[in-house]
C-alpha cells in the first residue's frame, strides 16, 4: 500500500506519481519573446538608474533591456554576462524584489517593477540555447591560478581568468561543479539540470580545468597549492551548520536542511525522497523556507517554519514568506527551540516564546510544544576546512590572504551571502589577480 500525507513518520512517495512533476515544475515560468517586448517596453531607461546600483553585479540593466525591446536578446545577454557570468542562475534565484526591482521607479510609483528578473532570465537562455559563448580568451601569459571551491565565487573569478589568459585548474570537493547552485537551491527555482548546464556552458571559455572530488586540506594542501601555481583563489562556501544548542537535537528526524535540500536536488525521482508528516523548520532565512516549501511540495502534511524574531527581521524576503505561506506553510515568529522531544527519534518540539531587549533576545516564561517527526536545522551555516596559517575574523576569512592569496563568496568577510554577491566577489578577485600576475590596470 502507498504512502499518503498522513501516514506516520517519514517516508517516501506520499504523493500521486503525477503530482511530483507539477509541484516541481518551473516555478516562475520563462517570457516567451512577446512577453519580452511588453515587458521591456515598461523600462524608463533611466540615466543613473537606480536598479544598476541595487545590482550587486552592477550590470547595465537599462541597456539590456533596451536591446530586449529593440530585438537583439543576444546583444543583451553580452551585455549581463560581462558583468555576472551566472547570469542566467541568477535570474532564477536572485531576490529582484529587495535588490534591482525594490528600486525600480515603476515599483515606487505603481508598486508593479519592471521584471528585470524575468528579462534577464529571457536574454541569457536565448544566448544560450543557441550553445553560443559570447567571449573569446587573450593570448596566453603562462600564468597558472588554483582556484578552490566550483561555486559562484569560484567560477566566476575562474572564468574571468580565463578570458584574461591564465590557465586555470579548478579544485571541488563534491562530485558536481556549481556549489549552492548545484545544492543549495530549491528544485522549482532550478528546473531540468540548469546549474549543470550553465557550468558545462560557462567552461566553454576554454583554458579552465576542473578537478572534482578533491578536497583542501585531505588530497590538495593549500601550502602545496601556494608554491604551485602563481596565485590561488579560495571560494570554499561555508560547510558547516549552526547547531540548535537544544536539548534532543541528535535524535533521529533532525537534519540539516542544507542536507535535506541538497538530497532532493540530486534525487532521480523525487517521489522516493522521504519527508515526515508533521515537519517543522527552524531559521528565518532562504534555506528555512526553500526546506518548508519543498516539504510540503513532497506531501508533508503539516509544515511549520518558527524564527526566533519578528517578520521584519527575517532575512527571507517578503516575498518568499508569502510564497512559504501560499503553498501551505505556517510561519510562527518569536519563538526559540527549547527541546526536542521523543524517545527513538523526534517526536515533538517544545518552544519558548521570545523578546528582543536592549541586552539581546530573552526567552519568555511562556512556550508551546509543536508535533514533529521531522525537524529541520536552519540557522546559519559556518565556515569549515579552514586551512592552517589562516586568520578568521568574525567567522570568515579575509579578502586578502596573503601575497599570491585571495577569498570570496561566501568564506569571505564582507558581502552578502547571495550568489550575485559571489559572483561579484569572484569576478572582482580575478581582475585583482590578472592585475598583480600582470601589472595591468585591470
Amino acid at each position: 500500500m502507498s504512502n499518503s500525507q498522513l501516514t506516520p513518520g517519514i517516508v517516501p512517495a506520499r504523493l500521486p506519481a503525477a503530482s511530483y512533476e507539477a509541484n516541481f515544475a518551473d516555478h516562475t515560468p520563462p517570457l516567451d519573446r512577446h512577453e519580452a517586448q511588453v515587458a521591456a517596453d515598461r523600462c524608463y531607461f533611466c540615466h543613473d538608474a537606480p536598479c544598476m546600483t541595487a545590482c550587486p553585479t552592477s550590470i547595465d540593466i537599462p541597456l539590456f533591456i533596451r536591446q530586449i525591446a529593440t530585438g537583439t536578446p543576444d546583444a543583451a545577454a553580452k551585455t549581463i554576462l560581462s558583468q555576472n557570468i551566472m547570469g542566467g542562475m541568477c535570474a532564477r534565484v536572485c531576490p529582484t524584489e529587495t535588490l534591482c526591482e525594490e528600486v525600480c521607479v515603476r515599483e515606487v510609483a505603481e508598486g508593479k517593477p519592471v521584471e528585470i528578473g524575468r528579462l534577464q532570465r529571457f536574454a541569457t537562455d536565448t544566448l544560450m540555447a543557441k550553445g553560443l559563448h559570447p567571449f573569446t580568451r587573450a593570448a596566453a601569459t603562462g600564468k597558472r591560478v588554483a582556484v578552490v571551491g566550483a561555486g559562484p565565487a569560484g567560477l566566476a573569478c575562474a572564468h574571468r581568468l580565463a578570458m584574461k589568459g591564465h590557465e586555470v585548474t579548478v579544485f571541488e570537493r563534491r562530485p558536481k561543479a556549481g556549489g549552492l547552485n548545484e545544492y543549495g537551491i530549491a528544485t522549482y527555482k532550478s528546473t531540468h539540470d540548469f546549474a549543470a548546464r550553465e557550468v558545462d556552458w560557462l567552461l566553454k571559455i576554454g583554458g579552465i580545468t576542473l578537478k572534482t572530488g578533491v578536497t583542501l586540506g585531505k588530497d590538495i594542501a593549500l601550502a602545496d597549492l601556494l608554491a604551485d601555481y602563481d596565485a590561488v583563489f579560495l571560494g570554499i562556501g561555508l560547510a558547516g551548520v549552526n547547531a540548535l544548542r537544544a536539548a534532543g537535537e541528535d535524535l533521529p528526524g533532525v537534519e540539516n536542511a542544507v542536507d535535506f535540500i541538497a538530497g532532493l536536488r540530486q534525487a532521480a525521482d523525487r517521489s522516493g525522497v522521504a519527508v515526515g508528516r508533521d515537519v517543522v523548520v527552524i531559521g528565518g532565512g532562504m534555506t528555512a523556507v526553500d526546506a518548508a516549501v519543498q516539504s510540503k511540495l513532497l506531501g508533508a502534511e503539516n509544515v511549520t517554519i518558527v524564527y526566533r524574531r519578528g517578520k521584519e527581521k527575517m532575512s527571507a524576503s517578503g516575498y518568499e514568506q508569502e510564497h512559504a505561506t501560499q503553498t501551505g506553510v505556517r510561519i510562527i515568529y518569536g519563538a526559540a527551540p527549547v527541546k526536542v522531544t521523543g524517545g527513538a527519534r523526534a517526536e515533538a518540539v517544545e518552544f519558548a516564546y521570545t523578546q528582543d531587549s536592549p541586552e539581546g533576545l530573552k526567552l519568555l516564561g511562556e512556550g508551546f510544544t509543536l508535533k514533529a517527526d521531522q525537524v529541520f536545522k536552519a540557522i546559519g551555516q559556518t565556515l569549515a576546512g579552514v586551512p592552517e596559517g589562516l586568520t578568521v575574523a568574525a567567522g570568515k576569512l579575509p579578502k586578502r590572504a596573503g601575497d599570491k592569496l585571495w577569498c570570496g563568496g561566501d568564506c569571505a568577510l564582507g558581502g552578502e551571502d547571495l550568489t550575485v554577491a559571489a559572483v561579484a566577489e569572484g569576478r572582482d578577485a580575478a581582475e585583482e589577480i590578472h592585475a598583480a600576475l600582470t601589472g595591468a590596470a585591470g
